[in-house]
């Protein structure tokens, strides 16, 4: 299965970006066997509005099994929830950390958004 998190740069050791919309990259990982792949989210970073959405059809459109990060809003997390995608919250520092969060099972899966729209 491969999961997204929200990253402000490239590889495990890559910095969480607390923000999903908004987030500079989605670093895509494979739990089977550990491949990495980094998704740019441009769309993301230029919208003046309606990042969220666009952030979670991209994440949709990638097959992802589930998504982790540090907060989600309530446009982006209907769109994720119709996608069948969990949101998982962490405040992890790095991206490895929060993998290593995913498969113990510590992280906190979020049922609803847990921002406003427009948090930045």
């Amino acid at each position: 299965m491969i999961i997204a998190l929200t990253a402000s740069g490239d590889g495990l050791d890559a910095r969480m970006d607390s923000r999903f919309g908004r987030a500079r990259r989605f670093l895509l990982y494979n739990l089977d066997d550990g491949t990495v792949r980094t998704v740019d989210n441009d769309e993301g970073q230029r919208a003046a509005q309606g990042a969220g959405i666009q952030a979670a059809e991209t994440i949709a459109r990638l097959g992802v099994g589930g998504l982790v990060t540090g907060h989600c809003g309530p446009n982006a997390f209907r769109v994720l929830r119709a996608a069948g995608i969990p949101v998982f919250s962490t405040t992890a520092a790095t991206v490895s950390e929060a993998i290593d969060a995913y498969r113990a099972g510590t992280l906190t899966r979020i049922d609803a958004p847990d921002v406003d729209g427009h948090w930045t």
